[in-house]
């Protein structure tokens, strides 16, 4: 597997954790106005209503993610979206090809956007215990911020951003035993706010 692919297919799966609905509708609109040729089965996501669709969904996002409490929420119902998401999307970028290498990119573009949308899940979660939302909204438009230029990157400058995703599987390594304590002493928070009985 040559880097360019290797780049596409953990940055497809990588940003869509974070922007599923953000990714389609972008790749959608760079192959709908020829500025650039999407590999395999991508280019379908040109179609008028898949842009439609996905850039509706996507305004729909941008909003809901800046709000404490409805992101939370949001992130909950989108781990069944960008999970499988990031999954199709590495899947239809090798398309065409070697079926065992789809299955493959699937594999890989799967777990890339279940890094991505855990860390990201975890630390909103935490983030959210602040009363104030400029730390929310701050942390939104990092992350709009960052899908678009991890996107951008996967496609123009392959090796950097592999070196770069490198980096990240290893700090979401260390951090995500430790996202995950925190978000369990929140719920038993709110279970013990509740008068639920603690486990």
């Amino acid at each position: 597997m040559d880097p360019l692919t290797l780049s596409l297919i953990t940055g497809l799966g990588w940003t869509s954790g974070l922007r599923f609905y953000a990714v389609v509708f972008c790749l959608g609109l760079l192959q709908h106005s020829g500025l650039y040729l999407l590999p395999g089965d991508l280019e379908l996501l040109a179609h008028p209503w898949v842009i439609g669709i996905s850039g509706l969904l996507f305004i729909t996002e941008f909003f809901a993610d800046k709000i404490p409490g409805v992101d939370t929420l949001w992130d909950a119902l989108h781990t069944f979206i960008r999970i499988p998401g990031g999954a199709l999307l590495a899947a239809a970028a090798v398309a065409g090809g070697d079926p065992g290498l789809a299955w493959a990119a699937a594999l890989l573009g799967g777990t890339a956007a279940a890094g991505a949308h855990f860390a990201k899940a975890g630390s909103r979660a935490l983030i959210n215990t602040s009363p104030e939302p400029f730390s929310n909204w701050l942390a939104s438009f990092t992350e709009d911020t960052l899908a678009l230029g991890a996107l951008w990157l996967a496609f123009k400058y392959p090796l950097l951003f592999l070196a770069l995703f490198a980096l990240f599987v290893l700090a979401a390594l260390w951090l995500l035993p430790k996202l995950w304590r925190g978000v369990k002493r929140i719920a038993a928070a709110l279970r013990g706010f509740a008068g639920a009985p603690q486990r």
